[in-house]
């Protein structure tokens, strides 16, 4: 009895002893959603350079930057297909980026005007909040709960007096977070990967190591069935959980393209900007990993070079193959390369001539529902 006692006692001392470090809420690393701590402090050192001047005067000069600005906050967002109809769906956005760009105001000049204007549209939405109805509710999700959770990261982090904290990280745990870690396999991959995106802040935000591994885990999976490597096979993955798993069933979801390159997207051939975003809020996902200690771009770095390169090089304008989409492609990448340029170029020393041609033209990268300001946060940016 006596030994089996010990042996009891052995074996749950090893197995919490087996739990990682990182397991626990207080291994998360503040602010760490998207931007970091020692990223702003390299952007704050350099405003008066290349390319972050030109990239801070455009934040400064845009409407998202003044003091003046009204949050439109609702109980209940109704987003159709396309945003149609749009109760509330763009002012949600809108708000979500005219937060997270006060909360950058804020750490880089160190005016708490901006610090308590940030405050201020956060807590107009958490008063109210309660739920985001219609077809496009859980893309709308992922696009505001990317947007709200870097912006509150920053505040919660590194400026002292905001009461509304707990209530905001409330209405980010119950009414955000459950839509975004759900997933949608069913969908265009762009809708899982910015949920995804959602995702990951949010459970860093709110120190949820489980949500934080969920959202892991639905990016390794999702990710090989968005970015195509000619190493999967004949055929794309399929994304886990969904319906798509014959021939037939995937060429249709792949829009029809039956010849598979490598840096090939799911949505290559239904336009650009949806495929810009699928893999811009992949990227992002890395990138909050990152911070948390987490290498998921040596994982994806294939993928990754290869999509963003393939793209990259229809959009400065090569010939389209008559394989591809039928010979025709519609562009319009937006500015969705920097931080993935930055990480992979710069940072693992990855060539990436197309990529890097296109970003530098696009520079200074501007805004588009959940990406902001990444010229200035990521360009060149080592931290």
């Amino acid at each position: 009895m006596r030994l089996r006692l010990i042996l009891t006692v052995s074996s749950l001392v090893g197995a919490m002893l087996a739990v990682p470090a990182h397991a626990t809420a207080a291994a998360f690393n503040h602010p760490g959603v998207l931007v970091s701590r020692p990223q702003l402090d390299h952007v704050k050192a350099n405003l008066g350079n290349e390319p972050w001047k030109s990239a801070w005067a455009a934040l400064r000069a845009s409407s998202f930057a003044s003091l003046s600005w009204t949050a439109k906050p609702r109980a209940t967002v109704e987003c159709g297909p396309s945003s149609n109809p749009d109760l509330g769906c763009s002012d949600e956005r809108k708000d979500g980026m005219a937060a997270y760009t006060h909360a950058l105001q804020w750490y880089l000049t160190q005016d708490a005007r901006y610090a308590q204007k940030a405050i201020q549209i956060m807590d107009a939405w958490s008063a109210v909040i309660s739920q985001h109805i219609g077809h496009n509710a859980p893309l709308q999700t992922g696009w505001a709960g990317a947007n709200f959770s870097r912006a509150a990261e920053l505040i919660k982090h590194t400026y002292t007096g905001w009461p509304g904290a707990a209530r905001f990280a409330t209405k980010l745990r119950d009414v955000y977070l459950p839509t975004v870690i759900a997933g949608s396999p069913n969908t265009n991959g762009n809708w899982e990967l910015i949920m995804t995106d959602a995702a990951i802040g949010i459970a860093v935000h709110l120190d949820d190591q489980a949500a934080f591994d969920r959202a892991v885990r639905t990016w390794r999976g999702r990710v090989p069935a968005y970015m195509y490597l000619t190493t999967d096979g004949a055929l794309p993955k399929s994304p886990p959980g969904s319906r798509y798993d014959t021939r037939d069933e995937l060429i249709d979801y792949w829009q029809g393209q039956s010849t598979f390159v490598n840096g090939l997207a799911q949505e290559t051939c239904r336009d650009f900007g949806h495929t810009g975003w699928g893999i811009a809020a992949a990227v992002h996902v890395a990138e909050t990993a990152r911070h948390q200690g987490l290498d998921l771009y040596t994982e994806a770095k294939d993928r990754l070079r290869h999509a963003m390169g393939f793209h990259a090089g229809l959009q400065l304008g090569e010939p389209v193959p008559s394989s591809l989409c039928g010979g025709s492609v519609t562009l319009g990448l937006g500015p969705t390369f920097e931080v993935g340029f930055n990480a992979l170029r710069n940072r693992m020393g990855i060539g990436m001539a197309r990529t890097q041609r296109l970003v530098e033209q696009g520079r200074p990268a501007g805004t588009t529902h959940f990406l902001g300001w990444e010229t200035l946060t990521h360009a060149e940016n080592p931290a």
